[in-house]
């Protein structure tokens, strides 16, 4: 990290950045160790206080809280390179700004519980973060989000007006990523951060209005939901997301629409005189942006569909079976939240599972499943839209890995169920 919190994205240019998950990574450490080395905690959060304050300074060019960001990891996703357009508002950019707001809240109010101090700063969080849950939903009339196509989009802004680039990409699906639940019983342990949250709720009902309230009727516990999408505006986004002719895959979530495969999306840039065009492209590349060898075009990314599936079982915390959603979309058959998060595992996880002749969907060569091959799986950087074939570097385990986690939650899931199902097969008998 450079001393003002600048965080490069590689070493061959620091003036690109990367989606700041940083805060995110450090949680999941902190949880993953039992949630008890507060030390380390407090140590990331000094340094990601720098970084926060960097992207606010730097990527909010207005200071109306939405911003850009350039490429983002999402390389050649943009019909152009979003690192070369200076008046690009960015979806993405601005909903990573949200889930990072969201991630330092959830930090600093753990950290509260011990250092009464950190109070102050998680109310910052919190009130950062409905600000830029506004400037989303609302700045201009609808911010970033489209009405008409009910979805997310970038927009180029000119001197007088703005064009929305309506590409229906995982730009638009980031925003759903930016969820926070807060139960009571923790708030009610931090007095100021309460005092300060219910004279904002009050005092601010301008940008209070983004927040959801779940009051049950019993004694549970109070939920607070903090979400870029109201409810309305989550469904309509799902809507795209489940649907097997736009993102939904057989083998998890495809970066770019299936939409596009017969009719590409094109947009001509006034002042340049050029016509840009987005197709789906399930497999390799067929542009060389960003050195060809990488392609957010189509393809099935691990990291951000990981983040997608935790969102829709952060989603499934707060509404619960209430909100049901039509799984795939057009099917007729409607699921809740979590159900939708499992679906979407098992078809990730499908891709490394062999099957009848052991063949595993990212090999999709017979070689791999003989004897001394069978069990050598390698974690390919991305995955071809409709057959699962690995694409990119092999060795990708950096984010492919994350597959082993959502294994690791089915098989719990699994012996969840079995237990109670014996637990009521003994009550029975």
């Amino acid at each position: 990290m450079h001393p003002n919190g600048a965080l490069p994205a590689y070493e061959f240019n620091f003036s690109d950045v990367n989606p700041p998950v940083h805060a995110w990574a450090c949680w999941r450490v902190y949880e993953m160790t039992g949630c008890q080395d507060k030390d380390f905690l407090l140590s990331a959060f000094v340094k990601l206080l720098l970084n926060f304050t960097w992207w606010v300074n730097r990527k909010d060019a207005e200071g109306n809280n939405i911003f850009s960001g350039g490429f983002l990891g999402l390389d050649n996703i943009s019909v152009f390179d979003r690192s070369k357009v200076h008046n690009l508002e960015q979806a993405d950019g601005t909903a990573w700004m949200a889930f990072y707001c969201s991630m330092m809240l959830k930090i600093a109010l753990e950290l509260a519980l011990s250092i009464p101090a950190m109070e102050d700063i998680a109310s910052k969080f919190f009130e950062h973060f409905v600000a830029v849950v506004d400037a989303m939903n609302s700045v201009g009339g609808t911010g970033l989000w489209d009405e008409e196509d009910g979805f997310y989009y970038d927009q180029i802004k000119y001197d007088t007006h703005k064009v929305p680039l309506k590409v229906r990409s995982m730009v638009g699906l980031i925003p759903i990523c930016a969820v926070l639940v807060l139960d009571s019983d923790k708030i009610n342990q931090l007095s100021g951060f309460k005092k300060r949250m219910a004279w904002f709720m009050q005092n601010r009902k301008d940008l209070s209005r983004h927040i959801s309230y779940l009051r049950p009727d019993d004694n549970k516990q109070h939920k607070l939901l903090l979400a870029v999408p109201s409810d309305v505006r989550l469904r309509k986004v799902l809507r795209y997301m489940l649907d097997e002719n736009e993102f939904l895959s057989k083998y998890g979530l495809r970066s770019l629409s299936k939409a596009y495969e017969e009719n590409p999306y094109n947009y001509f840039h006034t002042e340049e005189g050029k016509t840009y065009s987005v197709k789906y492209c399930p497999g390799e590349s067929d542009t060389l942006m960003f050195g060809g060898n990488s392609n957010w075009r189509g393809p099935i990314w691990f990291p951000i569909m990981h983040l997608v599936i935790q969102s829709l079982r952060d989603y499934y915390t707060f509404y619960g079976d209430e909100f049901l959603i039509e799984f795939p979309t057009g099917s007729g058959k409607s699921i809740n939240l979590l159900q939708v998060a499992d679906e979407i595992s098992h078809r990730a996880i499908s891709i490394f599972l062999p099957d009848s002749k052991g063949i595993r969907p990212y090999h999709c060569n017979s070689i791999f499943s003989e004897e001394h091959w069978k069990d050598l799986v390698l974690f390919y950087e991305h995955f071809h839209g409709e057959t699962g074939r690995g694409l990119g570097a092999e060795h990708q385990t950096g984010w492919t890995a994350l597959v082993a986690e959502l294994i690791q939650l089915s098989i719990l899931k699994k012996d969840c169920l079995l237990y109670t199902s014996d637990a009521a097969d003994e009550e029975d008998s």
